[in-house]
């Protein structure tokens, strides 16, 4: 539910006019709360470009998004997608400054009163769907009287913010789009690069051929490498090591034998009580009981043939389904279709928060829908007219549900459509957490009826005792307290024949570690300790971790110890080029062959913006050199590509025949293209710009 439609139900119109009146404030002063928080306090969780990301404010947005994500998203996750939300709107308001771009207050009003409107879930009138926009500004007039500053901010933080800056950047993105120009000359060349086609002979000496221990590579080779590449090995925030060991609280097998012991203790009664429902509510089952009817075909649980055969009383059990040891007791049997169609007419009873027809009213008026459908009224002229249910006035009143809908469904209605038999028409009264009232109900059509069963579940987690979850806690503090340093960890995990294992780049703002997962309070030991220090135990879900520090990575360029793994096979490879390129010699290619003591071969095809080349691979290097017109009945000097060194004579060049072009439409792909990128551009301008983060001070 909205937030607006929350105040409106608690307190009436004359709270909403309250709201209303905030929004004809914002429209008058130009939107100017969208540059500040009237709760903004001096504690900075953050700057761009020395622009303050206070926490005061970032918290509210924080509530906000939780508000509307609920567990969809986990509060890391929104911290995380929030902070970057603010530094792009922080560094695109810097671009709207600088272009001008603003929006006006009778744009603002436009955005509020006009199709895409934040308020017609407000002002819609649920019978025609037609946007009041009258009405809604009627009640908006009332605005200028509010003094009420939290309802003002919520207004704002919830529509108008959010209004604004969604056209600001629809107008930058305009504005940037629109600038995009291909030049006639850029097409042509497009297209002719795209149909060039080429055929070269050409010979092959993969890499491989030269034993990787006769070439060595030194930390100057390295160093050199990152030198010529700088902008590939620059680390831009710290990043950490740790070695971990582990000590699992995980049930042992006398948890497992305990919790067999409960299961079957209850077994026999399980098996013969009259009242399930009340059982399985007592014993805690993991599995609440199901009281549907589910097709036979839809049951996917273990040993589902077996217990889909059972009579109906039978059990089946106990049986482990993942971590849970499980029972399970035949309740009843039916036939019934695997789906349905129906339409109906709601009458709701009355209430005291949405006063209405009261209990005989109601009874009354769908005893008159269900006679006006017996003498052969249009079915949606009753639907349009009576039915409360807005969602079906669209479609006649009418619906389909699959069987696997059944439990999501009113039981009574459900029952109704599922149980009865096509062409059943009824009166059903409903009685459920969103409403109470009758149902008129026409059963349409049922299909691909088949065997269902009813089937209840007592499942009981297998969960670590409490001796076994000390015992690992105990073991794993007693590790941490001799592991005074990296040697003695080391040491003392080898005569517990523990082999750590490792994570690798951990980050300041991270809350979960690789291997490991959600462990925020391990993460800020890391950073709030030095290299070689040993943790205390951290509890993560069902084990306890020791941690010690292996390495801090500073930002900036990698060190040629960092870069080592990432660097020696591309350094070996070049020095391998380097000596292989001296056995090419002759002036033919065949010569080359022989001296090189490799075969000429022949690629026929070659497509320009293609980098393949057929039974060898990516070398995009070689396909340019089989485009270069210099080379044509020439061969080439050594090239040294990615899987080995080349060398290579053009045979011909041209293009692929009768291909039709169409000019414009290889130019609107171009400008698409290049379109796209502009939805990039936060990234490039984060690239230039100053960006403080102190998160880890408050996360």
């Amino acid at each position: 539910m909205s937030v607006i439609q929350s105040i409106r139900d608690k307190g009436a119109w004359i709270i909403f006019a309250i709201i209303a009146l905030a929004l004809i404030a914002f429209i008058l002063q130009d939107a100017s709360f969208q540059r500040g928080s009237i709760f903004s306090n001096t504690t900075t969780l953050g700057k761009v470009n020395g622009n303050n990301i206070e926490r005061a404010e970032f918290e509210e947005k924080l509530a906000m998004q939780q508000q509307m994500y609920g567990a969809q998203a986990q509060r890391d996750q929104l911290i995380g997608m929030l902070w970057n939300q603010e530094i792009d709107n922080a560094l695109l308001q810097d671009e709207y400054n600088k272009l001008g771009i603003q929006v006006t207050s009778n744009e603002l009003t436009d955005i509020l009163f006009g199709d895409n409107s934040p308020f017609k879930n407000e002002f819609t009138d649920p019978k025609t769907g037609e946007f009041k926009v009258d009405d809604a500004k009627r009640a908006l007039a009332q605005i200028k009287k509010s003094k009420n500053a939290e309802q003002l901010k919520m207004i704002n933080d919830l529509y108008i913010k959010p209004a604004i800056e969604q056209t600001l950047r629809y107008k930058y993105q305009s504005l940037v789009q629109q600038g995009m120009y291909v030049p006639k000359w850029m097409v042509e060349k497009t297209i002719a690069d795209n149909n060039a086609i080429a055929n070269v002979s050409y010979i092959y000496a993969p890499y491989a051929s030269v034993s990787d221990s006769s070439v060595k590579v030194s930390d100057q080779d390295i160093q050199a490498y990152i030198s010529k590449h700088a902008t590939e090995f620059k680390r831009e925030e710290e990043g950490r090591n740790i070695s971990y060991i582990t000590f699992d609280a995980f049930p042992s097998a006398q948890d497992t034998a305990n919790v067999l012991n409960q299961v079957q203790s209850v077994q026999a009664e399980f098996s013969t009580t009259a009242d399930i429902k009340a059982f399985m509510s007592r014993t805690e089952s993991e599995q609440p009981y199901l009281d549907a009817f589910v097709m036979k075909d839809k049951i996917q649980v273990p040993n589902a043939e077996l217990i889909k055969a059972l009579p109906v009383g039978g059990t089946y059990g106990p049986y482990m389904d993942g971590g849970n040891i499980v029972l399970a007791r035949m309740i009843a049997k039916r036939t019934m279709p695997d789906s349905i169609k129906c339409r109906h007419v709601l009458v709701k009873i009355g209430t005291a928060a949405e006063p209405g027809l009261s209990d005989s009213a109601a009874r009354k008026r769908i005893d008159s829908v269900a006679a006006l459908a017996k003498n052969g009224v249009d079915f949606n002229e009753l639907v349009q007219k009576y039915s409360d249910d807005q969602g079906s006035k669209g479609t006649k009143g009418e619906y389909e549900f699959a069987s696997l809908q059944f439990p999501t469904l009113s039981k009574e209605f459900a029952e109704a459509v599922f149980y009865g038999a096509t062409g059943d028409k009824k009166i059903v009264r409903v009685e459920n957490d969103q409403y109470t009232g009758y149902h008129y109900v026409e059963v349409l059509n049922q299909r691909k009826v088949g065997e269902a069963v009813k089937v209840a579940y007592l499942s009981k987690k297998i969960v670590a005792s409490n001796e076994t979850i000390a015992a690992a806690s105990t073991a794993a503090a007693q590790f941490a307290s001799t592991s005074k340093n990296r040697k003695a960890f080391e040491d003392n995990a080898k005569k517990l024949n523990k082999f750590p294992l490792l994570a690798s780049d951990v980050k300041e703002n991270d809350f979960s570690i690789m291997g490991l997962g959600e462990t925020r309070s391990l993460v800020r030991w890391i950073y709030e300790n030095k290299e070689g220090d040993v943790s205390e135990p951290t509890e993560v879900a069902d084990r306890y971790v020791v941690a010690t520090i292996t390495a801090i990575h500073k930002p900036g360029t990698l060190t040629v110890a960092e870069a080592r793994p990432q660097v020696e096979a591309f350094v070996r490879n070049e020095k391998k080029a380097q000596q292989m390129i001296t056995k090419f010699t002759g002036s033919t290619l065949e010569a080359m062959a022989t001296a090189s003591g490799n075969v000429v071969m022949r690629a026929d095809s070659l497509t320009f913006g293609n980098s393949f080349i057929p039974n060898v691979g990516n070398e995009a290097k070689v396909v340019g050199a089989a485009f270069n017109k210099s080379l044509q009945g020439k061969v080439s000097t050594p090239i040294a590509g990615v899987g080995g060194v080349y060398a290579l004579r053009v045979e011909s060049m041209g293009a692929k025949a009768n291909l039709a072009t169409d000019a414009e439409t290889v130019k609107q792909g171009l400008i698409q293209a290049m379109r796209m990128a502009a939805f990039r551009s936060a990234e490039a301008l984060r690239k230039g710009a100053v960006i403080k983060d102190y998160r880890f001070k408050f996360y």
